[in-house]
């Protein structure tokens, strides 16, 4: 069996799902442009809350000018030493994505939890969807832009031009269809409106400490991201004459 094949039948064991539901996780969700990492970077300047580093098989790359630090932005591993953890069971989660290993480690859950630390990264939906198999207590955030013009706008000033931008966009617009999509259809996201860092930061914050405080708040975000999402559809629409 190659690594992606182990990768493709990987499942936890009965540990794992138990040191899942007894360390308070957070995940950071939301359309590209919503503000995860830069909420994220704000929570994480509280020593109550632990990033969670994740392990890849691919090289250190230079974000913005910076190079990547193991240990810091990932656990930079071989594809050999992939296998062995996923024989060993050390991982929560792992990913194949084109060619490279991406999961998610159980001593760097232990020791949060050891450390009675609330774990926080940023993810995926489908991400989401993994560790809520493992267990219901994990909580998903999911933040949203105000409004379609303002997301826009904070999307395009990512990019180094225009051209970049407008080349970028149908698949920044076709995910933030798809993500909210399936967001909608769960019961279990709680939905901030990031038009304020230091508020959403704040609610974030509140909603990982105590998340079943916030289960009625949710409803006007939930409301507002419908609105975002039926506009987001709308505008996918073929025009007709």
């Amino acid at each position: 069996m190659d690594l992606a094949q182990k990768i493709a039948a990987y499942q936890p064991n009965g540990g794992v799902r138990q040191l899942v539901a007894d360390t308070k996780l957070v995940l950071l969700v939301g359309v590209s442009g919503a503000g995860k990492d830069t909420t994220k970077q704000r929570l994480l300047q509280d020593p109550e809350f632990a990033d969670i580093v994740s392990y890849t098989t691919r090289s250190p790359r230079q974000n913005a000018g910076v190079q990547e630090r193991d240990g810091v932005d990932y656990h930079f591993i071989d594809e050999a030493t992939a296998e062995k953890m996923l024989d060993a069971h050390d991982f929560i989660e792992a990913k194949f994505v084109h060619g490279t290993v991406y999961g998610t480690g159980v001593a760097e859950i232990q020791a949060i939890h050891d450390a009675g630390r609330i774990a926080i990264t940023d993810i995926d939906v489908q991400g989401v969807d993994e560790y809520k198999n493992l267990s219901q207590t994990v909580v998903a955030i999911f933040l949203l832009p105000p409004n379609y013009d303002e997301w826009r706008r904070r999307l395009q000033t990512r990019y180094a031009s225009v051209e970049e931008f407008e080349t970028e966009w149908p698949k920044r617009f076709a995910s933030a269809i798809k993500e909210l999509t399936h967001a909608l259809e769960v019961p279990y996201y709680h939905f901030i409106i990031n038009d304020n860092l230091d508020e959403t930061v704040r609610i974030a914050g509140d909603i990982a400490r105590k998340p079943d405080a916030y289960n009625r708040k949710d409803d006007e975000a939930r409301l507002v991201a419908r609105d975002l999402l039926e506009e987001l559809q709308g505008l996918a629409q073929p025009r007709r004459g």
